[in-house]
């Protein structure tokens, strides 16, 4: 049943997809990103940048194949669907229109929060924070947590979708290890969203890197954080055992750095936080380590540079999901591993900030 639904997942986004590519030829200027100029745009040609409708038809169909199995998976799975639906239209409607704020589009994205909770009792019910799990029973202050913890994930995978595959890529090593401690602790239902999350995501990763046929766009960033974040949720709901560690390590990556780039702009650059800049982590890997194409035309250049960015920032993400696999249900080694991650993140940044990276990192041909 599951490599039934991972196979029907990925096709269904892969066909999806392609058919998007295809028709952004003809009929491409309203789905298209044609900014070329922005401080967070590399691409050197409009694309296509609604990616996040092929992974959303692919949860459908594994929706309509859990119904047609009649699995008592199924329910669940369409009221999390359901729940997802605020945050992912907002996020596709920015992607038609580019007129929809990012506060508009948070609000939104909490509503998601808010309708998981309600429909699937989707709460957080401990942290492993000190002093704060003592307030935890409390519903309000818990649904708050909760409603925060979602939006601000959904927030941070859209923050990080700035290179080919570099998001995508992300949320799939995120979301193969939320499958694996699921299948550790028999919770079929995390499991099975996790792998239909999976195959959605790969038949979109076969189009978006390295070539960037298609983007994923604010639809389908809100939507991949959105589930990532209401999976690690169920998962600690439902399973005691695990750690509430394991998710934040599991999401390091992201949530660092938006918290990270939080206190980078509001405190040492005191502009707000909503004010897109180029110096994020990704941004800067792109601009001073990557020593490509010299002499080649530019397009190339910028094309080779961005594919070629992620990468990077892949083993970064691995550096904290391996530990989080590995000790799933020690929160001990979590909280080492987590704190050894912001330290290490924080080196790397200023040392590429400050141009003192060792001569290794930088990627030169």
């Amino acid at each position: 049943m599951h490599a039934y639904l991972l196979t029907f997942s990925f096709l269904t986004s892969f066909v999806v997809t392609l058919l998007i590519v295809r028709s952004s030829r003809r009929h491409g200027r309203l789905s298209a990103d044609h900014d070329l100029s922005g401080p967070q745009k590399f691409h050197t040609r409009p694309v296509p940048r609604i990616g996040g409708v092929s992974i959303m038809a692919a949860f459908l169909v594994g929706a309509g194949i859990l119904q047609w199995r009649g699995s008592n998976l199924a329910n669940a799975l369409c009221l999390l669907l359901a729940a997802s639906a605020p945050a992912f239209l907002s996020g596709l409607a920015e992607d038609l229109t580019k007129n929809v704020s990012p506060r508009r589009r948070l609000v939104f994205t909490a509503a998601s929060a808010c309708l998981a909770v309600w429909w699937l009792q989707s709460v957080l019910v401990r942290t492993a924070i000190p002093g704060m799990d003592l307030l935890m029973p409390w519903a309000p202050f818990a649904i708050t947590i909760t409603v925060f913890v979602v939006t601000g994930v959904a927030n941070a995978v859209n923050i990080i979708d700035g290179f080919n595959g570099l998001a995508s890529m992300c949320v799939l090593m995120m979301a193969a290890a939320i499958a694996y401690v699921a299948s550790q602790v028999g919770d079929n239902l995390v499991m099975t969203c996790s792998l239909i999350l999976i195959g959605g995501v790969v038949g979109f990763f076969f189009w978006n890197f390295p070539s960037g046929m298609i983007f994923l766009g604010d639809g389908g960033a809100y939507f991949l954080g959105f589930m990532l974040a209401e999976l690690c949720v169920l998962l600690l709901h439902r399973n005691p055992q695990v750690s509430p560690i394991f998710t934040l390590l599991l999401c390091a990556y992201p949530v660092f750095e938006t918290l990270f780039s939080i206190y980078r702009k509001k405190w040492l650059r005191g502009i707000s936080p909503g004010v897109p800049d180029g110096v994020h982590l990704h941004m800067l890997v792109y601009k001073r380590l990557m020593r490509l194409m010299v002499g080649a035309p530019i397009d190339r250049r910028k094309a080779v540079r961005n594919s070629m960015t992620s990468p990077y920032l892949w083993l970064l993400c691995l550096a904290s999901v391996i530990p989080a696999v590995l000790w799933w249900n020690n929160t001990m080694v979590l909280t080492c591993f987590l704190v050894l991650f912001m330290v290490s993140y924080v080196m790397l940044y200023w040392s590429i900030v400050r141009f003192k990276t060792p001569k290794w990192m930088v990627f030169r041909r």
